[in-house]
This record gives structure tokens, sequence and C-alpha cells, in this order.
């Protein structure tokens, strides 16, 4: 189990021997140091790749680039000195990039029409033939065999989704093909024990529902056009991988954790925008959809959707306000008592965005309110104590 513990109060106390302390902050300082080092070198990479492309901008002086720093990582590589390994990964992990980057900008801009069903298929076989070798012993570094393993999902999954734009392909297929993102990225991120990589699939996932983000001048928003049921998707995997993570080894477990938090932050993003604005269950699923959905003008829209929500379900802000705030503090005592940090974190600053947004939105003219939230909140954390208690006492 990962903790976190304060080793000076520790030795003072007789816990840990100062030896003990002096090589749990030496671990702790190295694992932070190395997480540094690979984030610095994996943006270089990335930056430096792009940078070739864009830079030489002729698909000929790419691949010739792309060969010549792929053949000399590899050389140096081979040489196996250990000093300079990390050049030999990044000269590899370039030239890899370059050849295939290239290749797929230069299929999408020339290409259009044949670009995905070349960029699927062989995105494919160089992710298969790397999870191959991944498993059976790696032609090089676990690192530089893992990029290019994600370098092929890249290009397999960007082929999929050109065919879905270049055919119009909408729902069900389209959901299906999310689903397929997400958990092509899970799976790869567990193979590779990159929870950088895992975490990426909760954006595919939510997406099933249209819930997603835009950018327009100077705001940059969260949407989410169907709250309530997206809610519901991600308490099913957050139930699923918090399960899963219980009787997984913590190899595996960390990945289920890291997908379970980042799905408790999508739903409580979603609970947001239901506790400002209610939410009409399924209008976009099984309902009249968008404008955009092949309405002829917005008067056969409205008319559609107005019929629709005469016998909806309709959750009003008030009831998601409510149900919210309870189900924050649930979790927050859960969390704490299981010692997972990552949900008791994002429930506390979600009980803080609640709270900050109904203070404005709700009451901000109303003072009674704000007696009543603050006098029922310490019946409320009392009665969190006291269970602790019994629960401590009963465990012992």
């Amino acid at each position: 189990m990962h903790a976190i513990a304060d080793t000076t109060a520790l030795v003072e106390e007789g816990v840990l021997t100062a030896d003990q302390a002096r090589r749990i902050e030496a671990r702790s300082r190295e694992v932070m140091v190395s997480l540094a080092v690979n984030a610095i070198l994996c943006f270089g990479i990335i930056a430096a790749t792009a940078g070739f492309i864009f830079w030489l901008a002729d698909p000929l002086a790419v691949a010739v680039t792309g060969i010549l720093m792929l053949g000399g990582g590899l050389a140096v590589l081979a040489r196996g000195s250990e000093t300079l390994r990390m050049f030999g990964n990044s000269a590899t992990l370039i030239g890899a990039g370059m050849l295939m980057g290239g290749a797929s900008i230069e299929l999408a801009d020339k290409y259009e029409d044949i670009a995905g069903w070349v960029m699927l298929p062989v995105g494919a076989l160089v992710a298969l033939i790397c999870t191959w070798r991944w498993r059976h012993g790696a032609w090089s570094a676990g690192f530089v065999l893992g990029a290019i393993l994600l370098m092929g999902l890249a290009m397999h999954l960007a082929g999929i989704e050109l065919l879905l734009q270049q055919y119009e392909i909408g729902s069900p297929l389209r959901n299906l093909a999310l689903l397929y993102y997400a958990a092509a990225l899970a799976a790869v991120g567990w193979l590779v024990d990159v929870r950088f990589v895992t975490a990426l699939a909760i954006a595919p996932f939510a997406q099933m529902m249209e819930t997603g983000t835009s950018y327009f001048h100077a705001a940059y928003v969260f949407y989410s056009p169907e709250s309530t049921l997206t809610i519901l998707q991600m308490v099913l995997l957050i139930v699923l991988c918090v399960w899963g993570a219980s009787r997984l080894v913590e190899r595996d477990a960390r990945h289920l954790r890291i997908l379970a938090t980042l799905g408790f932050v999508v739903a409580n993003l979603c609970a947001l925008v239901g506790s400002l604005w209610g939410d009409v269950v399924g209008e976009t699923v099984w309902g009249p959809g968008r404008y955009r959905d092949g309405y002829k003008d917005w008067e056969t829209y409205s008319a559609a959707r107005d019929a629709f929500r005469d016998s909806a379900l309709f959750i009003s802000e008030g009831v998601y306000s409510v149900l919210w705030a309870a189900i924050l503090a649930v979790v927050i005592f859960w969390a704490a008592q299981r010692h997972q940090r990552g949900l008791f974190n994002a429930a506390l600053t979600f009980a803080a965005i609640h709270g900050y947004t109904q203070m404005f939105e709700t009451f901000a003219d109303e003072p009674l309110a704000y007696v009543i939230g603050g006098l029922a909140a310490i019946p409320l954390a009392w009665g969190l104590w006291r269970l602790n208690q019994w629960m401590t006492a009963k465990q012992g």
C-alpha cells in the first residue's frame, strides 16, 4: 500500500529508526526524480519529432532523417553503454516517430481517400508486433518498445477515426468505436505499466455520451448533454475498478484506481452541470437528439424536443444539488476509511466546488441557508467521528 507519512514524527515517536527514515526518504526522492526525468525526456522526444517533421516538410527528407535517427539510436543501444542509453533511446524514438508520424500526416494530407485504410492495419501490425516482443522478451529497452507500441496504437486509432469521419458514421457504431478506443488505451497502459496512458482511456469512454470539453475565446468549458446517464456510466466504472483493485496485485490495481478516480472526476463534473441546469434524461440518446441531427429547421426540432420533454424524466437542479452533497459526504468518509487517497482528495475538491457554486448561484441572498447548512455540518462531523471510532474499535 502507498501511504503518506511524516518520517520526522515517526522517528520522534520511535516507530522508525533514523536509518529507516533516511531509506524511505531516499526511495521517495528516487521515484520523484525518475518521474521528472521521464517527463522531461518524453516532452523532448515529442517536441523534437514534431519539429523535425514540420521543419523539413518533405516526405523524402523526413523519411531519410528518420531512418538515420532510428539506425543511430539502435546502434548506440547495441553497444550497451549505460551512460549513453538515454541518448540511444531518444534517437530511436525520434526516428520511429518521424517515420510513423510523417507517414500518417502525409497520408491524411495527400491521400485522404486511402489514409484510414492504410493507417488502421499498419498501426495495428506495429502494435501487435511490439506487444508480442514485449511479452516474449524485448529487442531493446522496454522504454523504446513501449513507446513504439503506443505510436502504433495511435496510428491505428487515428485510422479508425479517419474512416468514421470519411463515411460519416454515427451512433451506435461510433459509440462502439469510442468504447474500443477506451479499452485499447487501458489495455496498452496496463501492459506497459504507464498509468498516464491508462488515464487517457477516460476521454473516449466519457465521449460515448457526448460528454466532453470545448474552447472559445477566453473560456474552456465542460459540457455533458446527458448528465444522469453519464454519472451512471461512471458509477459502473468506479464500482468495477474499486472491486477489481481490491482483488489484484498492486501493479495491476493502481491502473484500476486511476480509472476509478478519473471516473469520479467526470461524474462530479456532470453533477455540477446537473446542479446548475437539471437534466432531461435521454433527450440526446433516445429523444430528439440535437438540432444538427437532420432537422430541416429550428421550429421542427423545437417541437420534437418539447414533445419529448412533456413525458420525459426531469431531474431538477435542486434535487441534483442535494443528492450530490450527500453522496460527496459518504464518499469522503468511505475513502478516508479505505485509504483511497485519490477519491478522498477528489471528493474534498468537489465538495468545495459544490459549496462555492451553490453559495453564489442559489443562496447568495439567503443568509438563513448558511445558518442551517453550518449548524447541520456540526452534528454531521460529530456523527462521522463517532462512526469512525466505532469502526476502529470493531476492527481492533
